[in-house]
């Protein structure tokens, strides 16, 4: 009689433990199961607000402190985190570039905050403390192999900015034929994308949105591009000529 009982309570030790056993696999390859979808799922590695490389009232008197802390922390930020969501939402991975290149393949929503984030982060290297003034260098030299002058260049650049209707952005490309050209693209839009009218590699940019000067200057967007050149960053702008130049 013992030795039966015994034996039962062998029998139900053995079963509870491969029951648990049973359990904690199935739980473990549940979990294991669910990591693999959230990386499947789980569509791409965030992108982040790069921080200003300045304080926000270092560009003052020609742009305000509290203009650059609503433009970084809040519109910038806004196409950041939309465009989480975005590719998120859509199962998407690619990097900033692949679908800024590639803007024709997603959606409208990833077209839109992909550039806004894009450029946002180009702008604010194109602009420093003390900067402006006439450029020298390499730079100079491809100006006036491309336009004539310096001054040449201002006009036509101001020129395509104040003529961007409503809202949008003015560029300095490099083009096709490794010259320097001047043109503009709406809203968020940019030269590097495969369905912009106007094409290139960017070497500067002005954002003519109004929430980029609408607290200073109002509606008087001319006096925003004038005073936007004594911000140039020309080291920065010579970079982007060699980087987009080199073969």
């Amino acid at each position: 009689m013992e030795n039966s009982n015994n034996s039962r309570r062998d029998f139900l030790r053995k079963s509870s433990f491969l029951a648990l056993a049973g359990l904690g696999t199935q739980l473990f390859s549940s979990n294991v199961l669910k990591a693999a979808e959230g990386l499947e799922s789980g569509a791409h590695a965030e992108f982040t607000l790069p921080p200003l490389p300045y304080a926000y009232d270092a560009l003052e008197p020609h742009i305000d402190k509290l203009t650059m802390e609503i433009h970084h922390d809040k519109h910038h930020m806004a196409y950041v985190t939309n465009l989480n969501k975005a590719m998120t939402e859509g199962n998407v991975h690619a990097t900033l570039e692949e679908v800024v290149q590639n803007a024709s393949r997603y959606s409208t929503a990833i077209r839109n905050n992909g550039g806004g984030h894009w450029n946002h982060s180009f702008f604010w290297k194109i602009m420093k403390p003390g900067g402006g003034g006439t450029p020298t260098g390499k730079i100079s030299e491809a100006i006036n192999a491309s336009f004539g002058s310096f001054d040449e260049l201002k006009t036509k650049f101001n020129e395509a900015g104040m003529k961007r209707f409503g809202s949008g952005w003015a560029w300095l490309v490099v083009d096709a034929n490794n010259k320097l050209a001047i043109g503009s693209t709406p809203n968020q839009d940019n030269p590097l994308m495969d369905l912009s009218e106007f094409k290139g590699k960017p070497i500067m940019g002005i954002d003519v949105w109004e929430h980029a000067y609408y607290l200073k200057y109002q509606n008087k967007r001319a006096d925003y591009v004038g005073a936007w050149w004594n911000l140039v960053n020309w080291e920065e702008v010579t970079s982007n000529l060699e980087i987009a130049t080199k073969k």
